[in-house]
């Protein structure tokens, strides 16, 4: 069985975070191009404007930290190699996670295992599973030091509930495990007065460092910039101090007109919080038609809760992707792909097992083809009902709808 064919490599060729697909809000692009002439760099770690602006953000989320417990980095990568370089010891993430995470683990030489995830929800390990991954690590002369976790996720699209978050904290403190809190996706709730979204840092706020990448929700990705806020107590001090330490030999710092169009959206103007809540609104209603075309197919997938994706389990389906061929993860990304004419990417690039076939599907490509036609979706009440979108969630259902048919032929002709 095949794990890394050529042209597919985990690295190169992995997914990346899913975009907005949408314009660069007008207001934004004119902070950026007014700074566009600023010759001088950013300090490393963030100058004291924008890690004001970060800090604010933070405070407005119940996640208070001081500026020199505040870093600022060119995207939440550089900021978690950072953080995985300055803690020694084994890296911990759960099954399925995000793609970006165990790739900077293994670069620096730190195997990552990888922790169960329950049925309801993904992001955050199973209490148990993480428990008995921790004793047979240890058994087995590894230190597991470090844990990479999500409650708002990628990739499964959904939020984890506060119950199984506070059991999954209470077995990792006793360990002595690190946290990392990756809430990239916290300002994306689909129904935020549905879904109850606690950060591990205010349940355990003396071992959680939260990274935020905010091409989540308030900068286009081609602007790398990603917010780490650290705790307090001189175990906080130390990892700042020493993430600080390996972003200034990698010379990591946010570029300085990208730093002034952080600092102004991280300080969350009317524009940016109007925009924000018009992307999350057109994604929850295309994703929650694309869970809908794919259940009604036969497929699994959780509701999705946040983001602009949804992860979908293709295995009562096996049947009639056999008969494509399709026997792995990588070729059912090859095969979708190609049928749906937009990314597919394959479980495997999150962790999930080869064999399993299972897909990360995102909205950004259903919502229109030019920069207008993704605008319009800003203003429609119903974003899902535009001809654009609803010719690109009918190839989805199309071609769902034929596997399923497929596999009904092949359990009659059996």
């Amino acid at each position: 069985m095949r794990t890394h064919p050529e042209g597919h490599g985990p690295v190169r060729f992995g997914p990346p975070l899913p975009e907005d697909g949408l314009p660069v809000l007008p207001e934004l692009a004119g902070v950026l191009a007014a700074a566009a002439s600023r010759a001088g760099p950013e300090p490393v770690g963030g100058g004291t404007a924008l890690i004001d602006a970060a800090c604010g953000h933070g405070e407005r989320r119940g996640l208070p930290a001081a500026p020199d417990r505040t870093i600022l980095g060119p995207g939440a990568p550089a900021l978690l190699t950072a953080l995985t370089a300055a803690i020694d010891g084994d890296v911990l993430v759960p099954r399925p996670c995000a793609a970006w995470w165990a790739p900077y683990a293994r670069l620096l030489g730190r195997p990552v295992f990888h922790v169960p995830t329950p049925a309801e929800s993904g992001g955050v390990p199973d209490p148990y599973a993480l428990l008995e991954t921790v004793r047979r690590m240890r058994a087995e002369g590894r230190d597991p030091r470090l844990l990479v976790l999500s409650v708002a996720d990628d990739p499964t699209a959904t939020v984890a509930p506060p119950e199984l978050l506070h059991e999954t904290l209470e077995a990792a403190a006793g360990e002595g495990l690190h946290l990392v809190s990756d809430e990239t996706w916290r300002d994306t709730l689909h129904d935020p007065h549905g879904s109850v979204l606690l950060s591990p840092a205010e349940m355990l706020p003396d071992r959680v460092t939260v990274v935020t990448d905010l091409a989540g929700s308030l900068l286009p990705p081609g602007w790398p910039a990603a917010v780490a806020r650290f705790p307090a107590g001189e175990e906080g001090s130390a990892l700042h101090a020493r993430v600080l330490d390996v972003l200034t030999a990698l010379d990591a710092r946010v570029a300085a007109p990208v730093a002034v169009a952080a600092g102004y959206a991280l300080s969350e103007p009317e524009p940016v919080t109007a925009r924000v809540a018009a992307s999350v609104r057109t994604h929850a209603r295309v994703a929650a038609a694309a869970h809908r075309a794919v259940v009604a197919a036969g497929a699994l997938a959780r509701p999705p809760q946040c983001g602009r994706h949804l992860y979908v389990d293709l295995t009562p389906l096996a049947p009639a992707l056999a008969a494509h061929g399709v026997g792995d993860a990588q070729e059912l990304e090859d095969f979708l792909t190609v049928r749906l004419g937009m990314p597919a990417a394959g479980g495997h690039r999150f962790g999930d097992d080869l064999e399993t076939p299972r897909v990360r599907l995102c909205t950004a490509p259903l919502l229109g083809e030019t920069p207008e036609e993704r605008a319009a979706c800003l203003d429609a009440d119903e974003s899902a009902e535009l001809p654009r979108v609803g010719r690109a969630l009918n190839k989805v259902t199309s071609v769902f709808d034929d596997l399923r048919d497929d596999a009904r032929r092949w359990e009659s002709s059996r």
